[in-house]
């Protein structure tokens, strides 16, 4: 399906508005990161987007060029067999290019700027965030049919698959074959640096709090060091054991977020299900401050100001492995700018959306809470992900 070229206009004009408001100076903006390209262009392939304060935006592309065209219905769209090549359509340029500094590596920069001699770089990754973060109604559709495949999987299809013996990895892998069969895109994108994610974490009880770099509150032992994500294929599925999912769904580019926690064969104890209610109220409570003008840091804020000191042991993660967020903007990837976190003070906007995932470890157990997707409305935040509450039994 081509993105509008109506979505593609407007995208642009609002990318160019927000730079003249953040950056007054600019006069190029350099894209080379394919989800930003396909943001603006409709299209991913290997190649530039250069954008002049003055002048039409021209997407360079090295290959496909053939694909590009079939693809996007982006205005300006030229091949180039190098950036040497396409640098002769340039008598001069800028001193000055902002960049995604935060996507472009190093020795790119260096290829490019052999051939378009720039002095300075300056990022563009707040300017690109900014206009990524409200999202239009095309965009919002995506997501909404995301989020109905989310719920209908992680609340109907996991329990049919469910059973005692599975090891975490066979049944992440039958957990994928769903998603797709029902739609998913089959990638869970993140633009933190150097991350790699399958589905999301899939864990069964004390996994679910083991250690992981990935910065979020749950854990998993994956399948090997050189592979930490997915599940393992030691760890099987055991009667009275706690089963945490929390995976990415997606449609044409757009993701959402959600987590579901099962009890397998048994009731768990009385603590951790208090604990997991109070995770739920807290993603409800959040949910309710999620409209237009509210600031993310201090809903932040104000939901910590409410948690005694015994709860906030092992909230959002286990240990001293605890995360400083309680939800996260999500779109094109899944860890998108605002974060419902300290130092967010810009007011939210209708048409965002955030995952809220308030959770909490508890020993021997694992990881109780949820999380679901939610779009900034006038009345607070409306879940496009289901709302089941989790700890769904599974006998």
């Amino acid at each position: 399906m081509q993105v509008p070229s109506s979505e593609l206009q407007t995208r642009m004009f609002r990318f160019r508005e927000c730079m003249d408001n953040m950056n007054p100076d600019w006069a190029m903006v350099a894209i080379f990161g394919k989800i930003n390209q396909y943001y603006f262009t409709g299209t991913m392939q290997e190649g530039m987007l250069l954008i002049p304060r003055n002048d039409e935006a021209v997407f360079w592309v090295r290959r496909s060029y053939e694909r590009a065209i079939a693809e996007s219905l982006f205005p300006v769209i030229k091949p180039m067999g190098s950036f040497r090549e396409a640098a002769h359509n340039f008598s001069s340029f800028p001193d000055t290019v902002y960049l995604e500094t935060e996507v472009v590596p190093i020795a790119l920069v260096q290829r490019f700027q052999k051939y378009f001699p720039f002095t300075h770089m300056k990022p563009a990754d707040a300017s690109i965030a900014s206009v990524r973060s409200v999202k239009s109604e095309y965009e919002l559709s995506l997501m909404q049919q995301s989020g109905q495949i989310h719920q209908r999987v992680l609340e109907k299809r996991v329990p049919e698959i469910l059973r005692e013996g599975i090891s975490e990895a066979s049944f992440g892998g039958e957990l994928f074959s769903i998603l797709i069969e029902e739609g998913h895109h089959g990638v869970a994108r993140f633009g933190m640096f150097d991350t790699e994610v399958i589905l999301g974490h899939i864990a069964f009880g004390e996994s679910s709090v083991y250690p992981t770099s990935f910065n979020g509150p749950g854990g998993n032992y994956g399948m090997s060091a050189a592979v930490p994500m997915l599940g393992s294929r030691n760890r099987m599925l055991k009667k009275g054991d706690l089963v945490f999912v929390d995976v990415a769904c997606g449609v044409d580019g757009y993701h959402t977020d959600k987590t579901v926690t099962y009890m397998f064969g048994k009731t768990l104890p009385d603590k951790a299900i208090e604990e997991h209610n109070a995770c739920v109220h807290i993603q409800n409570e959040m949910a309710a401050m999620l409209i237009p003008g509210a600031i993310p840091s201090q809903i932040y804020q104000t939901i910590m100001d409410t948690l005694s000191p015994a709860f906030l042991e092992n909230f959002m993660g286990f240990g001293n492995r605890q995360v400083r967020f309680l939800g996260h903007g999500i779109g094109l990837t899944i860890d998108e700018t605002p974060v419902i976190a300290k130092g967010f003070d810009e007011p939210l906007h209708e048409g965002m959306v955030f995952a809220l995932e308030p959770k909490k470890g508890i020993p021997d157990i694992g990881m109780v809470g949820i999380e679901n997707t939610f779009i900034v409305t006038p009345t607070g935040g409306r879940c496009i992900t289901g709302n089941h509450p989790g700890l769904m039994e599974i006998y």
